[in-house]
C-alpha cells in the first residue's frame, strides 16, 4: 500500500519553514484584483431596493417609473404584493443600469406601499417576542445534591450581543451570461460549492453551465457560503441585460443582512468545595441570531461539571438571520464559562490559574495538553509574580489586571480533490477548486508540492479559485488546510511514484528506492546513482505525468480537536473607564504546522478580532424602527493597530504535534480574547462587568454600582 504520510519530523525540506505568501506582493502593491475589481466591457451596475421596515407587508408595488427611465437595462421583482418582510433592508426589486447613480434614480422611482406591522428587535428580553419557542432543557448528575456539597456557591448574570462579519470587501458578484453558460466571479468561501447553489436557488440553467471564479476575495469569516439572493438576481439580471452586471452590497446592507453572529444572555450559577473543585453549574440561557433565533450555545465549556442543569430558549426577532462566524457559538459559551469560573475562583480567594488546574480532569482528553500549555503561558507572562487578588489595587486611576482562559476546537479537513500534473519541462502544477480567503492557501498547497517533490516553492505552481477545477469543499470550520493539503498530498506523491517508475531502469534502480531531494532523484543512501529533476522530468516522455488526489483517502494526514489557553494582560484607568490591551498570549496545539509564518499570522488575526468583539463592537437595533442605528464603518467600532497591544503567539510543537497531522487553526485563536480580557479587567477593577463589549461607559457603570452597593452594605 501506498505511504502518502508526511516526512518525519526533523527531515522536513520545506513544511514548517516560515514563508512569506506567494501572493503577498501582488496584493500590497494592489495589482492582485478581486472579484469587486472585476470590471467587464459593458458592464452594468446593478442595485436592490430593500424595505425601510423590519416587518411589514406589501401592499401596492409599482416599477413602471423604474422600467421607462434612460440607461435601465433590467428590472427584477423580488417580492410582490403580498409578501410579508421580516427584516429592515429585505429585498423588494432590482435594477441593472448603465451607472451607478442612474440605477439609485431607478430606485427611487419605484413605489412600493407597505403595511407596518408590529416587530421586536431587542431580544435582552424573551418575554417580549413575538414567537415563543419552547425551552431546551438538559441535565446530568444531581445538580441540587451538588450546590449542596458546595461551600461557594457564585450567581452572575452576562451578555453577550450580537456582532458583524464586517468583511471588508462586501458580500457580491459579477456575472456574465455567453448563450447558455454565465461566469461568476464572487466574493465567495465556496468556489465549487456555489455552481449547485446558484441553480437550487432558482437560476433556470445547470449546475455544469455555472462557473465561479475568485481569485483574491477580502474577509468571509462564515459569512459567504452561498449566493444569497442578490447573488441568484444579480445573473438573473445579467441573463435580461444581455450585458455583465456588477452587484454587490453597499455598506449599510452588509451589516444589515450579510451576517452577524448570535447574541448569548445568561442566568449563572456555579458552585465549589472549599479546595476549588467545581461540583455544580446551573444555567438560564437565551439569545437570537435574528429571525431563526439560535441554538444553545455548550457551557459549561471545556470543562464537564459532574452536576449540572441547563435551560436554553431561542428568541427571534424581526433581524435579519446569523450566520457562521468565525467558531460558531464557542466565543460566547467560553465568555459565560470562564467568567463565571474567574469570579468562583475570587470568591474562594484561589488564584485563578491554581483554581483551572484543580480542575483539569474536567476537560477529559484536553489535560495533559492544557497543563503544558497553562505551564508555558504562566511562565512567558510571569503570572506567578505579578497576579494579585481582586482586593489589592495600585496607587493612582490606572489598574493592571491579569486573565486567563480556555478554548478547544475541532478542525478536521474536508473533503478535497486535487489534480496534479508533472511536464516534460519539470514544471509542476496543481489545480484544485478551493479559495484562498487571504490566510494563505495558495502559499500552503504550494509547500506541500515543493516538499513532496524535492523542490523550492518557486518550480511549482498552484491553479485554483474556479469551480472548473478539481472539487474542494468550502472554507469554513477550519477545514481548508486539512483539506487541501491532504489531497495535494496524495496526488504529488502519486505522481512521483509515477516519475520513478519511467526514471528508475535509467538509474538502475527499483522504484521504491529512488528519492527526490534538494531538486535531484537519487537512489536512496546513493548519492552517485542521481539525475537532476529537470533531467528526470524531460524522460517522462511527450504528455504531461497528470494524477489526481483526494482528502480523505488512504494515509493519516490530518486529525481533529486542539486544545489553546491565552492569558490578557491589561490596564484600566478607572476614571475614565478605558482599557489598554497591554498583551495578548497565545498557546496554541494545532498538529502539524505547514508554515510557522502563516500559522502565527492565523493566531494574530484571532486576537484582534478577540480584541475587536471584547471591548469594541456590538450590533445596536432601534426598537421603535427596528432599523440597525450603527450600520456602517463610523459608528460601528472595531479594533484598530493602537488598540491591540502587543500580541504572541507560541505554536506546541514536536514529534506528538506532527505526527497528527495536520489540524485547522483558523477558529481556535478568537474564542478566548472575550474571556481572558473581561477576567484581566475584572482582576484590575476588582469587580465584573457583566457585559460584552467593555466599553468606558460599562466599565464606569461597575464601578458606581460596587460602589453604591458598598455604601448600602455599610448603611445597614
Amino acid at each position: 500500500m501506498a505511504d502518502y504520510s508526511w516526512p518525519a519530523p526533523g527531515t522536513h525540506q520545506t513544511l514548517g519553514r516560515r514563508l512569506s505568501r506567494l501572493d503577498g506582493p501582488v496584493k500590497a502593491t494592489g495589482a492582485a484584483k478581486y472579484s469587486y475589481d472585476k470590471a467587464l466591457p459593458g458592464m452594468l451596475h446593478g442595485k436592490m431596493l430593500t424595505c425601510p421596515h423590519a416587518h411589514a407587508r406589501i401592499v401596492a408595488l409599482d416599477v413602471s417609473g423604474a422600467r421607462s427611465m434612460p440607461g435601465v437595462r433590467a428590472v427584477r421583482v423580488i417580492q410582490d404584493v403580498g409578501s410579508e418582510i421580516q427584516w429592515a433592508h429585505d429585498e423588494i426589486v432590482a435594477v441593472a443600469a448603465v451607472s451607478e447613480d442612474i440605477a439609485r434614480d431607478a430606485l427611487r422611482a419605484v413605489r412600493v406601499e407597505y403595511e407596518v406591522l408590529e416587530h421586536y428587535v431587542i431580544e435582552e428580553d424573551p418575554n417580549g417576542t413575538f414567537e415563543k419557542k419552547e425551552p431546551q432543557e438538559r441535565s446530568q448528575g444531581d445538580p441540587d445534591a451538588g450546590f449542596a456539597s458546595a461551600t461557594t456557591v457564585v450567581e452572575r448574570e452576562l451578555a453577550i450581543p450580537q456582532i458583524a462579519h464586517m468583511c471588508l470587501e462586501a458580500h457580491g458578484q459579477v456575472a456574465e451570461w455567453q448563450g447558455d453558460e454565465v461566469t461568476v466571479w464572487a466574493s465567495t468561501q465556496g468556489v465549487s460549492t456555489l455552481p449547485q447553489q446558484f441553480v437550487d436557488g432558482g437560476l433556470e440553467t445547470k449546475a455544469a453551465n455555472v462557473r465561479i471564479r475568485c481569485d483574491y476575495m477580502g474577509g468571509g469569516f462564515g459569512a459567504k457560503f452561498s449566493p444569497d439572493r442578490w447573488g441568484i438576481v444579480g445573473a438573473q439580471l445579467a441573463k435580461d441585460a444581455g450585458a455583465p452586471v456588477k452587484m454587490f452590497l453597499d455598506r449599510d446592507q452588509e451589516v444589515a443582512v450579510a451576517g452577524s453572529r448570535p447574541s448569548t444572555f445568561a442566568k449563572i450559577r456555579a458552585g465549589a468545595t472549599a479546595d476549588g473543585k467545581l461540583v455544580a453549574w446551573e444555567s438560564e440561557t437565551w439569545g437570537s441570531g435574528g429571525r431563526p433565533g439560535t441554538g444553545a450555545v455548550p457551557v459549561p465549556y471545556v470543562f464537564n461539571v459532574p452536576n449540572q442543569r441547563k435551560k436554553h430558549t431561542s428568541v427571534p426577532t424581526h433581524l435579519q438571520s446569523s450566520r457562521a462566524w468565525r467558531a460558531p457559538n464557542h466565543p460566547q459559551a467560553c465568555f459565560l464559562t470562564m467568567a463565571t469560573l474567574d469570579d468562583v475562583a475570587a470568591e474562594l480567594a484561589m488564584d485563578p490559574l491554581d483554581f483551572v488546574l484543580a480542575n483539569l480532569e474536567l476537560t477529559g482528553r484536553f489535560e495533559a495538553t492544557y497543563r503544558e500549555q497553562l505551564e508555558i503561558a504562566a511562565e512567558r507572562t510571569g503570572w506567578r509574580e505579578r497576579w494579585r487578588p481582586r482586593t489589592e489595587f495600585d496607587d493612582g486611576p490606572l489598574q493592571r489586571g491579569l486573565g486567563l482562559s480556555l478554548h478547544t476546537w475541532g478542525g478536521r479537513g474536508h473533503q478535497s480533490r486535487c489534480d496534479v500534473a508533472v511536464n516534460p519541462d519539470g514544471s509542476v502544477e496543481a489545480r484544485i477548486g478551493t479559495q484562498d480567503l487571504g490566510t494563505g492557501t495558495r502559499t500552503v498547497i504550494a509547500m506541500v508540492l515543493a516538499e513532496t517533490f524535492g523542490l523550492e516553492i518557486d518550480q511549482v505552481t498552484v491553479r485554483m479559485g474556479d469551480s472548473r477545477f478539481p472539487q474542494s469543499g468550502p472554507s469554513g470550520g477550519s477545514s481548508t488546510v486539512g483539506g487541501v493539503t491532504g489531497s495535494t498530498r496524495r496526488a504529488a506523491m502519486d505522481a512521483l511514484r509515477e516519475v520513478f517508475t519511467r526514471v528508475a531502469p535509467m538509474l538502475e534502480a527499483e522504484p521504491e528506492t529512488l528519492v527526490a531531494r534538494g531538486g535531484r532523484i537519487e537512489v536512496d543512501g546513493d548519492s552517485t546513482r542521481s539525475m537532476t529533476w529537470q533531467e528526470a522530468a524531460s524522460r517522462i516522455g511527450a504528455v504531461a505525468v497528470t494524477v489526481g488526489g483526494r482528502n480523505p483517502g488512504r494515509g493519516k494526514l490530518n486529525d481533529s480537536g486542539v486544545g489553546g489557553v491565552q492569558i490578557a494582560d491589561v490596564t484600566v484607568d478607572i476614571e475614565t473607564g478605558v482599557t489598554r490591551v497591554n498583551k495578548l498570549l497565545a498557546i496554541q496545539d494545532c498538529g502539524l504546522v505547514v508554515n510557522e509564518k502563516l500559522a502565527e499570522s492565523q493566531i494574530y488575526s484571532g486576537l484582534i478580532m478577540g480584541v475587536g468583539y471584547a471591548l469594541f463592537e456590538e450590533l445596536i437595533a432601534d426598537p421603535h424602527s427596528g432599523r440597525l442605528l450603527n450600520a456602517d464603518m463610523e459608528f460601528y467600532r472595531l479594533a484598530g493597530i493602537g488598540d491591540v497591544g502587543t500580541l504572541e503567539a507560541v505554536l506546541m510543537q514536536g514529534p506528538e504535534h506532527q505526527e497528527r497531522g495536520v489540524i485547522g487553526l483558523g477558529e481556535p485563536p478568537v474564542i478566548s480574547p472575550g474571556a481572558a480580557l473581561s477576567n484581566a479587567v475584572a482582576n484590575a477593577i476588582g469587580h465584573r462587568v457583566p457585559r460584552l463589549p467593555m466599553t468606558p461607559e460599562r466599565v464606569l457603570e461597575t464601578l458606581m454600582a460596587a460602589e453604591a452597593a458598598e455604601a448600602l452594605e455599610e448603611k445597614a
